[in-house]
């Protein structure tokens, strides 16, 4: 009703235009070649969001705005064009600017603003008067509610403000530390500022998935001859333990806080086929979706490596250092199924793929 008061449109809206590109972006993402429309439940699961919560962002008629990290991440999943994103953006500004206004419309004008809007709470001020003194009631001392809202309004604003700035330093110095983990390979913070460590891989009967193919390409790339499968047999064992020895490790066959950083090497364009495609199965399964694993470091694949960054709390670089591996590492999603094009019986892929 108010935007009808107000002359406006309601198709028109920033709100309802971004719903509308985020859709597009969903039912056009099976166009490219080798990029198939995921369900909005697989979508959803990748962004950690619920499904009906995606689908009131995808949803013109009972739309919810997205916030800007899922509209990042739908663009990246989704392979949208890369012009699109910051309309993207500059539509989700407008949307809040909108309902800036609404608000203030719907309001009169006459109430101050939650102050939830400044330092995160819900609760709103009190009233200018208190019951019964709304007119010509008074505090006790010849001074009406009135008038004393006039010097409490600036008391709670300059409050809200300090407070704003107070949960900003503190979110600021959360996100930007960084950890070590105790034998001193280089480790990445999380939000818990707990250091990551580095998982254990050990040999098993059971389907490991990505971790272990990570492993068994970069083993690969040290020149063993192992098949890339996810199942840590008695020849990635064999490797691993080859390749302990050669790094002066205790080679008991075991992969983790000692062996990674020894194997994992630093991965950007032109790096090799092994190492790239190991940097690629874990980017695949990190939540933020569709990075094709093809042994080639493209430009896509570093947008990918920098969206994973950025959302981590890591150097922006679009290259792969030891603090990204060990992110990549430990943020993989519970696996599904071993993926089509990777299967147990599959030969390994030579070097000159």
């Amino acid at each position: 009703m108010a935007q009808e008061r107000a002359g406006h449109d309601p198709e028109r809206t920033a709100g309802v235009q971004l719903a509308r590109l985020l859709r597009r972006w969903w039912e056009e993402a099976d166009g490219p070649p080798g990029c198939t429309r995921p369900t909005q439940q697989a979508l959803a699961a990748r962004l950690g969001v619920d499904q009906t919560t995606l689908s009131r962002y995808l949803n013109p008629k009972h739309l919810s705005t997205a916030p800007p990290r899922v509209v990042e991440a739908l663009h990246t999943q989704l392979r949208a064009p890369a012009a699109e994103l910051e309309q993207a953006r500059a539509l989700y500004r407008a949307a809040l600017r909108e309902n800036g206004r609404q608000q203030a419309a719907d309001g009169g004008g006459e109430h101050l603003a939650p102050t939830g809007a400044a330092d995160g709470s819900d609760e709103t001020p009190a009233p200018d008067a208190t019951p019964g003194t709304a007119a010509h009631g008074t505090d006790g001392r010849g001074t009406s509610g009135r008038l004393r809202s006039r010097w409490l309004r600036p008391v709670l604003v300059a409050a809200a403000m300090v407070l704003a700035f107070t949960a900003g330093v503190v979110v600021h110095e959360r996100f930007s530390a960084k950890d070590r983990t105790a034998d001193g390979a280089a480790g990445a913070a999380s939000a818990s500022e707990t250091p990551h460590e580095w998982p254990l891989l050990r040999r098993g009967e059971e389907d490991q998935f990505t971790r272990a193919r990570a492993l068994q390409y970069l083993l690969n790339a040290q020149g063993y001859k192992v098949r890339a499968d996810g199942f840590f047999r008695e020849d990635t064992q064999d490797a691993v333990m080859d390749f302990q020895r050669r790094s002066d490790l205790p080679a008991d066959g075991k992969v983790g806080r000692l062996t990674w950083p020894e194997l994992v090497k630093g991965v950007g364009p032109g790096s090799g086929t092994f190492e790239v495609r190991a940097v690629q199965e874990l980017l695949n399964n990190v939540g933020q979706g569709g990075t094709a694993v093809s042994g080639r470091f493209t430009a896509e694949t570093a947008e990918d490596v920098r969206f994973f960054q950025r959302t981590h709390g890591l150097s922006v670089t679009g290259r792969v250092d030891v603090d990204t591996w060990l992110a990549l590492l430990v943020k993989q999603l519970p696996p599904v199924k071993t993926p089509d094009y990777q299967g147990a019986t599959r030969s390994l892929p030579s070097a000159s793929e």
